[in-house]
């Protein structure tokens, strides 16, 4: 320390080079943050496979929604502004590939116009980044939707935008809140409108000169970013970095009133409360640097406060000296006493219980801890839209879909389903009918849409069974055609016989008659056996015979007419009839020879086997199924989508669930099918959310085990005890449980939330855990400074308390205050997580720390530097 405080001008006006050179320099770390986005998944993520697969087919359109809500009902008027809209709209040109005329046909008005006629939708498709999206949607909004017309923009990209853009605002309100707050309390705390410069000061360098490096560390090394870092460097090295001033201060008061010259002030300030420091910021630094093992980006974004802790100790071992140095005494003027070096009367009166009844001590602090962990649900919200709050325009177009079309409908879950080979065959397609037939099944799935229900709405005439009984009806019809050609052949045969009559049989006109007479009775026949035993094969074959023969008859009659002089025009009409009986009779023979053609593929047709849907050869080559499969089917055939509507809002708890129920369905239903060895993703924001609930659970997990090592093995090196470690993590993890347990009764059970937002738990136990140990190592480090000068345990626990109280109680407010600097922010995780800190920290300074810990170490007497022999110190 005398070599810094030798080199003070010059290290420090580096530090200030530094600080403004690499401000000015590096990158925006907002912009940098901005551009991450906010959801991070692995690339082995489903969400992020789906992307990856529509992507690379070039299919990874982005579906924004102008929603437009009326008072009356749409109108003729109104029906025009729409259709000027989209022709406006569409001359846009690129990105937008597309929009839909919610008043083109009746079909998409079905789809586009809710039931009440009082909401309209029209889906606009643009191929774009979310920058570009966002752009398309800002020139809807600027140029296009009339003044005159209520109109909302929104869909995924452009909500996720919204919370960007709240989340850099509330960034903003949150600095200068912090500032003016700190200022304010370390104003009351010393008293001295000198002394709260230095904390700024040196916490403001530290802040900019960490944000530097941490833009410099993305852009070189490809650092974790998100919306949390800057936030949380901001709230961190504001709240951490004046509790740390404060104990250096407070300690070089004491030892100024002590009577020591500036120098040794300033020396014996850094041997103790500096070691005590030091001892803080490395387990503080710790812990945020387990923070990158985590495998979740969002979560390894925290890792920036790492670098945040190591630059803010070189500050504090350099700048804050140096205004020591500077100002000396004047440094606390105009007062002449500091508050902060007080003894704490509130932890005198409170170590009377712990120190001298720990038993009573620790049942205190149970009867206000345990009754909470009983309320926690671990209920966790995945809802993007709290975040920011109904004012934002893309919330109220999600809201007026939700109204006028139900929750679901406005963010399907989209299955992608993506294959070596075509899947728009028809003995492939049947097989997602079948597959979106299971998927309707469970509950909460409100609609699935597709190649073979392009509506929602099944197509029946696909189905075998409607299809047989389609076949049934032709048969009975051509038993009916035949019975009728049966009957014309009868009165033909006796007019015939009749005009054989007149002519003695001339011209062959009897055996013309005969056979009439036989060939009716070879229909009869035909016409039995079909229905007897609907054998259309054997039918068809004798029709071929009935009808040569009527052939024939024909001919006969046509050649006899010109023999018989004045009958002749009689038997001419006969022989008209006998051929339209045979026109009739090979009608019948073509549709029974086409429905054995279709019985005949139907039998073949694995297909049809396994999912009961027959689709003929050429059916999907029709105008109408073209245009269904260019909706659903991508890279020239091999990739099919199918959207699935959920009953609950895409962003509840209950579609996290219900997704997961269509994955199981989707896997359970390809096993020994043609789509068995297809890739299967699924997209939307469900199935993000789905996709973030995996994640973040096993991430919190692994990092927290991480974290809690790292802590207690450098806890126990610095301590020289495996028992302190342990409760004072203990200690950490009761305060932290119990915190939630109210942040979750005041946002779930008061506020109506469906659960505390997904992020803040991790967050949550990282900024209390790594934040609360410092008071315990302020607390316990002066307790090993006393206890080495050979006084009891229960004595150094008394002095330590009265000591150590102020400060500890005034570093837990300033903290506390700048995570409050938070609430103001309007994003709902900061919020919680602020409501979990402050919390935290003010139960843990006030009720856990001076009632628990003491009351456990005294228990443990000396056996508390167990396997270690504590050291005393030289007289």
């Amino acid at each position: 320390m005398r070599t810094v405080l030798k080199l003070k001008w010059p290290i420090t006006i580096g530090l200030l080079v530094i600080t403004v050179a690499l401000f000015l320099l590096a990158p925006n770390l907002a912009e940098q943050a901005e551009q991450a986005g906010s959801f991070q998944l692995s690339d082995e993520a489903s969400s992020q496979i789906a992307a990856t697969i529509l992507s690379d087919a070039d299919a990874a359109e982005q579906t924004i929604s102008l929603v437009v809500p009326l008072e009356d009902g749409i109108d003729s008027s109104m029906r025009e502004t729409l259709g000027q809209m989209v022709g406006e709209i569409e001359e846009l040109g690129d990105p937008v590939t597309s929009v839909l005329n919610p008043v083109e046909s009746e079909e998409l008005e079905e789809q586009l116009i809710s039931e009440d006629q009082k909401t309209v939708l029209m889906p606009i498709m643009v191929d774009g980044t979310d920058e570009e999206v966002n752009a398309v949607a800002d020139e809807i909004r600027e140029s296009i939707i009339p003044e005159d017309l209520t109109a909302y923009v929104t869909g995924e990209a452009i909500i996720n935008n919204d919370v960007n853009a709240s989340a850099q605002e509330g960034l903003k309100r949150t600095e200068i809140i912090t500032v003016v707050l700190i200022f304010a309390l370390l104003l009351a705390v010393f008293r001295s409108i000198i002394t709260p410069f230095i904390p700024l000061v040196a916490v403001g360098i530290s802040y900019l000169l960490s944000q530097s490096i941490v833009a410099y560390f993305i852009d070189w090394f490809g650092f974790p970013v998100s919306n949390y870092t800057q936030i949380f460097l901001v709230a961190i090295l504001f709240g951490i970095g004046t509790d740390y001033c404060i104990l250096l201060l407070s300690r070089y008061k004491e030892e100024l009133s002590a009577g020591h010259d500036t120098v040794e002030s300033i020396v014996n300030t850094y041997k103790t409360a500096g070691r005590t420091l030091l001892i803080s910021g490395i387990a503080v630094f710790i812990g945020f640097f387990a923070i990158g093992f985590a495998e979740f980006p969002i979560f390894k974004s925290a890792v920036a406060v790492a670098v945040g802790i190591f630059v803010l100790l070189i500050v504090l071992y350099t700048v804050v000296p140096f205004f020591m140095a500077l100002l000396k005494e004047k440094l606390f003027w105009p007062a002449k006493k500091s508050a902060s070096h007080n003894d704490s009367k509130l932890w005198i009166t409170m170590s009377k219980l712990s120190i001298n009844r720990p038993l009573l001590s620790m049942l205190v602090v149970a009867i206000i801890t345990v009754p909470l962990l009983f309320t926690y649900d671990n209920s966790l919200s995945f809802n993007t839209v709290d975040e920011i709050g109904s004012e934002y325009e893309s919330v109220k177009g999600l809201r007026a879909i939700e109204a006028g079309f139900g929750k679901g409908d406005s963010l399907p879950v989209q299955v992608i389903v993506k294959s070596g080979e075509s899947l728009t065959d028809e003995e492939i397609v049947p097989y997602f009918e079948s597959l979106s037939r299971e998927i309707e099944k469970i509950d909460g799935v409100e609609a699935v849409r597709t190649v073979t229900r392009p509506t929602g709405e099944v197509i029946e005439d696909l189905y075998v069974d409607n299809q047989i009984g389609l076949l049934a009806d032709g048969i009975s019809d051509a038993r009916d055609g035949l019975g009728e050609v049966q009957n014309g052949l009868g009165e033909i045969e006796t007019n015939l016989a009749g005009v054989s009559a007149q002519t003695d049989g001339a011209g062959g006109l009897d055996e013309a008659a005969a056979g009439l007479s036989q060939i009716n009775q070879q229909l009869a026949l035909t016409n039995q056996g079909l229905q007897q035993t609907g054998n259309i094969q054997q039918t068809v074959g004798a029709l071929t015979g009935i009808s040569g023969g009527l052939t024939q008859i024909q001919q006969g009659l046509a050649g006899a007419a010109g023999q018989t002089g004045e009958l002749g025009t009689g038997l001419s009409q006969l022989a008209d009839g006998v051929g339209a009986s045979n026109e009739g009779i090979i009608q019948i023979q073509d549709g029974l020879t086409q429905a054995t053609d279709i019985m005949q593929e139907m039998s073949g047709s694995q297909a049809a086997s396994d999912t009961g849907l027959f689709i003929p050869d050429g059916t999907l080559e029709d105008e109408e199924f073209a245009q269904v499969l260019d909706r659903y089917a991508f890279a020239d055939g091999t990739g099919m989508k199918l959207e699935v509507v959920l009953a609950e809002d895409p962003y509840s708890p209950e579609s996290i669930d219900i997704t997961a129920e269509v994955k199981e369905a989707v896997d359970r239903t390809i096993m020994d099918t043609p789509l068995e060895d297809a890739q299967i993703a699924y997209s939307g924001i469900s199935s993000i959310n789905n996709d973030l609930q995996e994640v973040s659970s096993s991430d919190f997990t692994k990092t927290v085990t991480i974290m809690l090592a790292s802590l207690f093995i450098v806890l126990a090196i610095l301590f020289r005890s495996l028992i302190m470690p342990l409760y004072m993590i203990g200690s950490l993890l009761l305060t932290y449980y119990t915190s939630i347990s109210i942040a979750e009764l005041i946002f779930v059970n008061g506020l109506g939330y469906d659960g505390i937002s997904w992020a803040v738990p991790f967050f949550g136990f990282v900024m209390l855990v790594a934040l609360g140990v410092d008071y315990s190592i302020f607390l316990l480090d002066r307790f090993r400074e006393e206890a080495e000068h050979g006084l009891s345990v229960r004595k150094a626990m008394g002095i330590s308390m009265a000591k150590m109280g102020t400060v500890i109680i005034t570093a837990a407010i300033i903290l506390a205050g700048t995570f409050g600097a938070m609430m103001p922010s309007g994003v709902l995780s900061l919020v919680q997580i602020a409501t979990i800190v402050i919390t935290g920290l003010l139960l843990y300074g006030l009720i856990v720390l001076p009632l628990l810990i003491p009351a456990i170490s005294v228990s443990f007497d000396r056996g508390v530097w167990w396997p270690f022999i504590q050291k005393k110190a030289k007289n």
